[in-house]
């Protein structure tokens, strides 16, 4: 089996998602906690944190932050920023988030940027929901995004492109992906470059499966685990209606 986010994907995954607005996200995560009653700064627990995008912005806007990720490739990124920038602003810890038990409670749990659709069995998902729940103050709030089973089927997935710079180097990743409809999921497969300014090259490969999401079934599982859903939006732009145009959607759900 090949290692996702391995150390090779690590280190060129900041660049290549240099172009996502995370500062955007960032503040519609900050307007979904004050709509739904949580102003100020808040204790939050951000599952699948990766290289740190969302968990080290929201803890220099003054939140408690603890990152979780399985990666040990991706944790070194993010401490090595949080380093960088002095903060030693969040607490990062390498675990697997359907195994989690930290023994604390939080105002809001994460899981952006597609981290639930990494739970392909419903096994996976019950699990990482129960971690959420354990981790939540009863009134709590539970924010993520997936990718909108009625869009995936409109509009298939296929072969793209991203060619990046990253310093001197070059980083190229060519993605194709394989729908599989019955289990509601895509298989993803990455291929990247990096090229050096000396020409030098380095090839590698990743194969992600990634599981899409019917609001039907997101409800069900959510109540299932005590969570109770209260917003199924367009990502990122949450004002927009959930329909089959938008393939990411975010959702709210409130820990009873």
């Amino acid at each position: 089996m090949i290692e996702i986010f391995g150390e090779d994907y690590a280190g060129a995954y900041d660049a290549i998602y240099r172009s996502k607005d995370y500062d955007n996200e960032v503040d519609l995560i900050e307007r979904i906690l004050l709509r739904h009653g949580l102003d100020g700064p808040r204790r939050l627990l951000d599952l699948g944190c990766g290289t740190g995008n969302h968990a080290l912005p929201l803890a220099r806007r003054g939140h408690t932050v603890v990152g979780i990720d399985r990666s040990p490739a991706m944790l070194r990124q993010a401490r090595a920023k949080d380093s960088a920038a002095r903060a030693g602003s969040v607490v990062f810890h390498e675990r697997d988030i359907r195994e989690l038990d930290l023994g604390q409670r939080f105002d809001a749990v994460l899981m952006m940027f597609t981290v639930l659709g990494y739970q392909v069995e419903d096994a996976d998902l019950i699990a990482a929901l129960a971690t959420v729940r354990r981790h939540l103050e009863p009134g709590g709030l539970f924010v993520f995004d997936v990718w909108n089973g009625p869009a995936v089927l409109a509009d298939r997935p296929g072969e793209r492109r991203v060619s990046v710079t990253d310093g001197p180097a070059r980083i190229t990743r060519e993605t194709w992906a394989e729908l599989d409809i019955e289990r509601h999921f895509i298989r993803v497969s990455f291929k990247i470059e990096r090229t050096e300014a000396d020409g030098r090259a380095e090839h590698w490969q990743e194969e992600h499966v990634v599981r899409y999401y019917f609001p039907q079934e997101l409800e069900l599982a959510l109540r299932q685990s005590r969570l109770d859903l209260l917003q199924l939006r367009s990502f990122p732009d949450d004002e927009a209606p959930l329909d089959a145009r938008a393939w990411n959607v975010i959702g709210v759900a409130r820990a009873r």
